[in-house]
C-alpha cells in the first residue's frame, strides 16, 4: 500500500475538509454581513461596504437628520468661558450693582446665611455657567430660573466678574474635627472615582467645576442626590451624574458634611 500525502488535494479528506471550511466561511460572510444587517427594521444601511462595516461594528457616518435630539435642555456652555478671566473694572461695578438683588439669598458680601451658596471668591466660569443654564433651561429653580431669564449675557458676565473678586473667606476646621472622609481625598479608584478635591479645587480646578469649601451641607447633599436622580443635568458629559449615580447615601453625606465644616471665618 502506497503511502498517501496528507496535505494533499489528491487526498480526498484533505479536499472534503478544505471544501467544507471554505463553504462555511462563505455562508457565514453572507449572513453576517449582508443579510442579517439588511434584516434589521428600520436599517439605514445605504451599500455593502457600509453593511459590512456596520456589521464589523465600525461607526458609519449619519445625516444631521438622524441624530438624535434629547427630550431636554442640554448645557450649551462652551470654552468661551475663558474670557471672563480679568474682567474691566467696569464689568465688575455693573456686577456689584445688579448683585444688590441677590443680597437676599446669597448675602450683602456673597456669604450666604441661610443654605444658599456662598459666592464671595466663586470662580467666574462658574457662577456665568449656572446663570447661563438657568436661563436657558439646562437647570432649574423656581427661584433663580425666573431671576436669570431677563439677564443679558453682559448682565451674567458683570455678576460672575463681580462675585469673583469678592475676597474669598478663610476657611477653617474646628478642632477635634473628623478626618477627610475618603471619597474626598482619594475617591473610589476601583468604582473610576476621582477625588472631588481634582475637580472641585482643593487639588485642581475643572473649568466650570464650583469651589466647595464652606457650602452648606444641605445645598451639597441637595445637587448630589438631584445629579443621582437625574432631576439636574447640566453637567458637562454626564460627569457629575455618573459619579453622583456611583456614591453611596453615606458618601454624599460625608462629603456634604465635610465642605461645610470647612467654615468660613470673616
Amino acid at each position: 500500500m502506497g503511502e498517501e500525502r496528507l496535505f494533499s488535494f489528491a487526498n480526498r479528506w484533505f479536499s472534503t475538509s478544505v471544501g467544507l471550511v471554505i463553504a462555511i466561511f462563505l455562508v457565514s460572510t453572507l449572513l453576517g454581513f449582508v443579510l442579517l444587517p439588511y434584516a434589521e427594521p428600520q436599517s439605514r444601511l445605504g451599500g455593502l461596504w457600509q453593511t459590512i462595516c456596520s456589521a464589523a461594528g465600525f461607526p458609519s457616518r449619519t445625516s444631521e437628520a438622524e441624530a438624535i435630539a434629547p427630550g431636554f435642555s442640554v448645557s450649551t456652555v462652551g470654552h468661551e468661558m475663558h474670557t471672563l478671566r480679568n474682567p474691566p473694572a467696569a464689568s465688575i461695578g455693573r456686577g456689584a450693582t445688579l448683585a444688590q438683588q441677590c443680597a437676599i439669598c446669597h448675602g450683602p458680601t456673597g456669604v450666604s446665611r441661610a443654605d444658599s451658596p456662598n459666592l464671595a471668591g466663586q470662580y467666574a466660569a462658574t457662577i456665568y455657567k449656572q446663570l447661563h443654564d438657568f436661563k436657558t433651561g439646562a437647570r432649574y429653580n423656581s427661584t433663580m430660573s425666573p431671576f436669570a431669564l431677563n439677564m443679558t449675557d453682559q448682565d451674567m458676565r458683570d455678576l460672575a466678574a463681580y462675585y469673583a473678586y469678592l475676597p474669598r473667606l478663610p476657611e477653617k476646621r474646628p478642632a477635634g474635627s473628623a478626618p477627610v472622609p475618603a471619597i474626598v481625598l482619594s475617591g473610589s479608584p476601583m468604582r473610576g472615582i476621582a477625588p472631588c478635591g481634582s475637580c472641585h479645587g482643593d487639588i485642581e480646578n475643572k473649568l466650570g467645576s464650583p469651589w466647595l469649601g464652606g457650602q452648606s451641607a444641605v445645598y451639597i447633599k441637595a445637587q448630589l442626590e438631584a445629579f443621582a436622580s437625574g432631576s439636574r443635568r447640566n453637567d458637562t458629559s454626564q460627569q457629575m451624574r455618573n459619579i453622583a449615580r456611583a456614591l453611596t447615601p453615606e458618601e454624599i453625606a460625608a462629603a456634604s458634611n465635610y465642605y461645610a465644616s470647612l467654615q468660613l471665618s470673616e
